[in-house]
């Protein structure tokens, strides 16, 4: 399967710019794309349909969303359902990324509503895990992780098709701060996600289902991260805002 190179904009970039900014990434990579490479661009809520405008027809890419409600539709003002993201164009959607965890407050059921939704709704989904720095220095790594993977993937069924789940490990204490955690530390916790999967769905489908890496990613170490056991790609917040520096990351 191919290593998924995924661009979280979060709440970055106005239509144009996201626009702007995956026409860039196409050109970037025109002819230049690994075969074993696919990229996902996640931009924010409105500026989908100029980013799915400039992608449309490039093979290898695809288009993600943020966030959504577990619902078909309803009263929930302020959300948006998973029809309405498929109608969109898009074809990938996060759950459980330590911003709404730790910030928006979801807690691990709620995300493993999300997760469980989306996939049933036709949604290829990205379960984001990770510890806090706190945690990590209690030894915490593998109780918290194996957590958030039980809850996040408790209404998954155990045929789900591995091209259609990911688990994107971003220890919170490396994301956006320039600290990256090291080969030894990404190797432990990537074999600690692993086996959680491997148990929960079986040998062949839990060693088929990727794994990705987020926190501090960047044109200079996205290689030896790629080249870590069980990095399946990676997740990329502020070094894919830029077109060359995230096409540089896509080709490490």
């Amino acid at each position: 399967m191919k290593k998924l190179m995924a661009a979280n904009w979060k709440m970055y970039k106005l239509a144009g710019e996201a626009g702007d900014t995956a026409a860039a990434l196409r050109a970037a990579l025109d002819g230049k794309l690994p075969a074993d490479r696919e990229v996902l661009v996640i931009p924010p809520f409105t500026a989908l349909g100029p980013t799915r405008q400039a992608l449309a027809g490039a093979a290898g890419f695809a288009l993600g969303a943020q966030n959504f409600y577990p619902s078909r539709q309803g009263a929930f003002t302020g959300e948006i359902a998973p029809d309405m993201l498929l109608d969109a164009g898009c074809r990938y959607a996060l759950a459980g990324h330590s911003e709404r965890r730790h910030i928006l407050g979801e807690d691990d059921a709620v995300v493993g509503r999300k997760v469980a939704f989306g996939l049933a709704a036709g949604l290829s989904m990205i379960l984001c895990v990770g510890e806090k720095i706190e945690e990590r220095q209690a030894g915490e790594v593998e109780a918290v992780v194996s957590r958030q993977l039980e809850a996040g993937l408790a209404g998954v069924p155990t045929d789900v098709s591995a091209e259609t789940l990911a688990i994107a490990y971003e220890p919170v204490w490396a994301i956006g701060t320039g600290l990256t955690a090291g080969p030894a530390e990404v190797a432990e916790a990537h074999a600690v996600v692993r086996a959680r999967l491997v148990a929960r769905f079986g040998p062949e489908n839990g060693a088929k289902i990727r794994i990705l890496y987020g926190g501090s990613v960047k044109p200079g170490n996205a290689g030896e991260i790629l080249g870590i056991d069980n990095v399946d790609g990676v997740l990329v917040g502020g070094a894919s805002l830029e077109a060359e520096s995230f096409a540089a990351i896509v080709t490490a």
